[in-house]
This record gives C-alpha cells, structure tokens and sequence, in this order.
C-alpha cells in the first residue's frame, strides 16, 4: 500500500512537471504579446497607400474609371461593374478595417506607453498628431467615395450598428481636426523616424502636407454658396503656413524590393504573371495629339507608336502598348500627394478670385513642369509642350476647368483616386462610357452590400439622405 501511495505521488509530479512543460510549449515566443503603436502606424500608412495605388481590381478600378487603362479580356470593371467583386465593399473596408483602426490603436498604445527617462514628450505629441492628419487624410476619402458615412459612431466596438454622419459635416469637422494637430506639432522635435515612409519622421514635411490637404479639401467645397467665405479663408490659411513647394517635397511611399512589401503594381502587373491591362486610347491619344514628352514615362511602345485599347471590350495585349517598365519596378514609389497637383489647386484658386498670388497660367505651367521633371523629362521638354497652342493656357480649347482639368487628368495618371475626384469637380475631361457600360460613368461608389444586410435602418436612411444609393448621385458637393 505504501509504495502504491509513493508511485502515485510521483506520477503526479510527474503530471504536473508535463502540463507546465506543455503549456510552455503552447507559447509562441516569437511573436510579440503587444504591438507597438509605431508599428501599427507603419501599417496602417502602407494599407493605406496600397489601397490608392493598387490596379488589383477587386480594390481599386480607379484607373479604369478614369479611363487611364483598360481591360484585355475581363472587362466587367471597364464597364462599371462594381457588385460582382464588390469593389464598394472591399474600398470599404481597406479604409475603416485596416487603416482607420489601426491608427485609433496606434494612438492608444503610444499614448499608454510610459515614457523613459531618456523620451522627449515632445516627440510623442508629434507623433499623436501625425496619426491625426493621416486620420483626416483617410476620412477625406471615404467621404468624397460615398457621401454619408459612419464617423461619430464608427470604430467602436460596442456600436454595432452605426449611424451615418452627414458629408457635409464630417469634412467641416476634418477642418477643425487638422488644425487641431497641426496646432500640436513642434518641429523642433522629431517623430516615428525611419518607420515613418511617408516622410522619414519629418515633421516639417507633415505641416506642409497637412497644408496641402487643406487646400484640396477647401476647394472641394468651392461650388457650394454656403461656403465661399469658408473656402476662401482656409485657402489662403493654408497658403499663409506653407504647403508642398517642389517635387522633393512629395508625399510619396517607400516600398521595398521584396514581397509583400513591393509596389502592389509589381504585384499586379509583374509577380501575377497576368496580363491584363493596357493603355487606354482616350490618354494615349490625347498624349499623341500634343506630342507629350510623359509618354515613355507612362507606355511603352507597339511598333514604334503609342498605342491604347478600346475602354470596355476585349483587346489584344500583344498589339497595343503596355504600362511602361519604370512603374513596374517593386521599389517604385507609391505617390498620395506631390507639388503638381499644389499648383494646379492654385491655378484653380486664382480662376475662382482667392488671393493666393500669381496668375492662373503661372501655376499651371508650374504644376506640368513639375509633373513632367517628376516622371523623367526635362525643363526643355516642359517648355516645348507648354509652348504648342493646344496646351497653352491663353490658347488652349475651354474654359479655365477645361484647360485646367484636361491638363490635371494628365498628370495625375498613377493617381487613379484623386483623378476621379478632381474629374467630378471640374467635369473635364469629358470621359464617354463604354458602349457596354452597366451605368453613366460613376461619380460615386455605392454603399457596401453588407451595410444593407446588417446595418439596413441606418443604410436606407442615408441613401435616402443623399438621393438615393447609385452611381449617378452627385455628392454633396458635387453641383455642377
């Protein structure tokens, strides 16, 4: 009996010893039990840049809206088919999901790190603030995407169902919370550094962005009476603290040689081994027609000329030009913001009477030199282009959004997001749909299937608020 109770003392030792052994070994000691807010930054700015940038159609059919680029054999996203992906849905939730989430938990965790003896506070409220601009910066696009969107309850755990905001009023808010963070930088101090891939930390840099931001976002409301004075006041607010001046001063990510954290067009275009965009022929031939000296930039060449496909049928790949090879390298950049689309903002200030200095041809030729050195070419080749009376600003066809607009459309070719948006506001280029388009070319994206399925009170009352769910609802500030 006594070497029965022995042996069962020390089978249960041995138990026990085994199940702590084998708890230890259900740990995963590679993985960190927290991340640091910096990392979840770095993560939200790349979700964020990749969104914008990606040609990957069930994310982003910008380019093909914009008639940039268009479809080889597939061609449903060429004619505005947006539900059999459910393109709305995915946008969606790249925004809210992967990169607004991630920046509000990246200011917790920075703000619930104690600081080290050593830590500037300083720097931790550069930081804080630099999350906030890119929060505005995120909000700006969801709104001019679909109008009414969840925000004063968005992101919060215990809301399932959450209102929509009026757009109108959440762009006036993302105002006052710009110059909120603004008003808390310090450039004196740094920030997040080498993990910052916007701008490396610079905090400078970040206040010109914010300005830069400022402006777009003010004038997008220009065509509303409401908001003259408003539009007027935060132009020239902008203006007065200093916005991007030159291309060194572009807002433009950087992306490594390796996956997966390439360029997603290398992704898209080289490492799927798809092919299955080409150039559209409404760019390519209005380059053509003006002799543009961005076309190497942009295409290369079939048989010695540049040629576009079709928008909305099938093309053959093999007969037409292609994405050029510079854009398909994986370290090249992922531009959201550069020194072109400031001047041509201000070429567009100066036509609408705001006192922002210079004449409107002035910062429109500055805004196509400077997207034309941007992508490879020269001062000389600037001015021969600026110098045909078809671009020229006193003898280009149109009016001031006409010239401005086509011009705009042009530079901003690897902007497929911005393009859309400034399009809308200066309806030029006159973009025809394909003869096989499901709608009117869009000036919206439609509110997310699932938004019907689980938050359908809330959904039909802000698609009733804005004129109904569809692709042809013009935006709040969207009028003309």
């Amino acid at each position: 009996m006594i070497m029965k109770k022995i042996l069962a003392i020390i089978f249960s030792v041995f138990i026990i010893f085994s199940c702590t052994d084998l708890e230890d070994l259900n740990e995963n000691t590679k993985d960190p039990a927290a991340v640091p807010g910096e990392s979840l930054f770095t993560s939200a700015q790349k979700q964020l840049v990749d969104q914008l940038v990606s040609s990957n159609v069930n994310y982003n059919i910008f380019r093909l809206i914009m008639q940039y680029w268009t479809e080889v054999t597939y061609t449903d996203e060429s004619n505005y088919d947006l539900v059999t992906r459910t393109i709305p849905e995915q946008h969606w939730e790249e925004l809210y999901r992967d990169v607004l989430k991630d920046l509000m938990e990246a200011e917790k965790v920075i703000l619930e790190t104690p600081l080290l003896p050593s830590d500037d506070p300083e720097v931790r409220t550069n930081k804080l603030a630099i999350i906030e601009i890119m929060n505005v910066y995120t909000w700006s696009i969801l709104v001019e995407t679909f109008g009414d969107v969840p925000y004063s309850q968005a992101l919060d755990i215990e809301i399932l169902n959450p209102v929509y905001n009026d757009g109108l009023t959440i762009y006036k808010d993302l105002f006052t919370r710009l110059d909120a963070a603004m008003a808390e930088i310090d450039p004196v101090f740094g920030s997040f550094g080498v993990v910052d891939n916007l701008y490396q930390g610079d905090v400078t840099m970040w206040l010109k962005f914010a300005n830069s931001l400022k402006l777009r976002m003010a004038l997008l409301l220009a065509d509303i009476p409401t908001e003259e004075t408003f539009v007027e006041t935060t132009v020239l607010d902008a203006l007065a603290d200093g916005m991007i001046t030159s291309n060194l001063e572009n807002a433009t990510f950087s992306y490594l040689g390796y996956q997966p954290n390439t360029n997603p067009l290398y992704v898209d275009l080289v490492a799927s081994g798809r092919y299955d965009f080409v150039p559209s022929m409404t760019l390519v031939d209005t380059m053509n027609n003006w002799n543009d000296p961005r076309r190497p930039y942009y295409y290369t060449m079939y048989e010695g000329a540049y040629v576009g496909g079709e928008n909305g049928v099938e093309n053959n790949y093999s007969s037409l030009s292609h994405p050029a090879d510079g854009i398909k390298i994986p370290t090249f950049e992922g531009d959201i913001f550069d020194y072109a689309e400031v001047e041509f903002l201000l070429a567009e200030a100066v036509e609408r009477g705001i006192a922002v200095g210079g004449t409107a041809e002035q910062h429109y030729n500055n805004a196509i030199t400077a997207s034309i050195l941007f992508w490879g070419g020269t001062v000389a080749d600037a001015t021969t282009y600026l110098a045909q009376p078809e671009v020229a600003y006193t003898t280009a066809i149109g009016d001031w959004k006409q010239k401005i607009g086509t011009q705009k459309w042009i530079a901003l070719y690897n902007r497929g997001f911005e393009a859309w948006t400034c399009w809308r506001m200066l309806d030029h280029p006159v973009l025809v749909a394909p003869p096989d388009a499901v709608s009117v070319t869009p000036v919206r994206l439609t509110y997310p299937i699932i938004e019907q399925t689980l938050n359908g009170i809330n959904y039909q009352n802000a698609s009733d608020a804005i004129g109904g769910d569809d692709v042809g609802t013009h935006l709040f500030w969207d009028l003309n």
